[in-house]
């Protein structure tokens, strides 16, 4: 009889245990429901322009010759979570490109190059075209501020990983010191074989870090407008790169729509 007794009272515990675990997992559930209640989720698609440039434009850079636009899309989507009234918090992940084509005129500015098939590296005046290419996933974090129901603003940190990189372009229409500003001058022109080309893409950073803000006006039910700016604060290259006297940050502005998904 005490065996069965003790059987029984097993088997009671184990069913007691097991109830426990269904009512302790349908309230974390409940629980977990209830917290994502009031998350907006948000579809977005924006254009970038900017470019990468040194903080401060140094004796050496002159002027900016051209400056030709870039298809930058941005394709994203992002959760907004309340925390307060009018404080919450913003995830996001998105797909964009940080391109730049420019032309400026430089002085004394100190470049590696190679001239018809020969690698000459000094201080170089004239002409310098750059093109610049990078497509990454980017991720922010943000603080969100609501105004009211429609406007928000945002500020707060990114980090971007890196797919695709190049930073390629020439020096024409010029000369280059070899070596120092007084060295053997030699002459560059503006077709193939005068002038001197670069390719630094292998020197490029996959990882970049930053801080963005930015506003969201939601116009009509589920579309919306937004604005930001994103700031780099690690330049595209790795620190241990100084054929490039300055540190080039990525600098870029966005605009674009949004679609309100949830």
């Amino acid at each position: 009889m005490r065996e069965i007794e003790k059987k029984m009272d097993c088997k009671i515990n184990i069913r007691l245990f097991v109830v426990l675990l269904m009512v302790f997992g349908l309230c974390h559930v409940a629980s977990a429901q209830s917290w994502i209640d009031d998350v907006t989720v948000n579809a977005r698609v924006g254009y970038n322009i900017g470019g990468t440039a040194p903080v401060g434009l140094p004796a050496s850079i002159r002027k900016l010759n051209s400056y030709t636009l870039q298809p930058n899309i941005v394709l994203g989507a992002d959760a907004k979570k309340p925390l307060t009234e009018r404080l919450g918090i913003f995830v996001g992940l998105r797909l964009e490109t940080k391109d730049m084509e420019e032309d400026a005129r430089v002085k004394n500015y100190h470049m590696d190059m190679v001239r018809g098939g020969e690698s000459i590296s000094g201080m170089f005046t004239g002409d310098e075209t750059t093109k610049v290419k990078e497509w990454m996933f980017t991720i922010p974090i943000q603080a969100v501020f609501s105004v009211n129901e429609r406007v928000t603003l945002r500020v707060g940190p990114y980090v971007s990983y890196v797919v695709s990189r190049g930073f390629t372009g020439y020096a024409h229409d010029g000369y280059l010191r070899l070596g120092n500003p007084t060295g053997a001058k030699i002459e560059l022109g503006s077709d193939e074989g005068t002038r001197g080309n670069y390719d630094f893409s292998e020197h490029m950073r996959r990882m970049q870090y930053g801080i963005g803000v930015g506003a969201d006006w939601r116009i009509y039910k589920h579309f919306g407008v937004y604005a930001e700016l994103n700031w780099g604060l690690t330049g595209i290259h790795h620190s241990n790169f100084k054929t490039i006297e300055q540190t080039l940050y990525p600098i870029f502005a966005t605009v674009g729509i949004t679609h309100k998904l949830k």
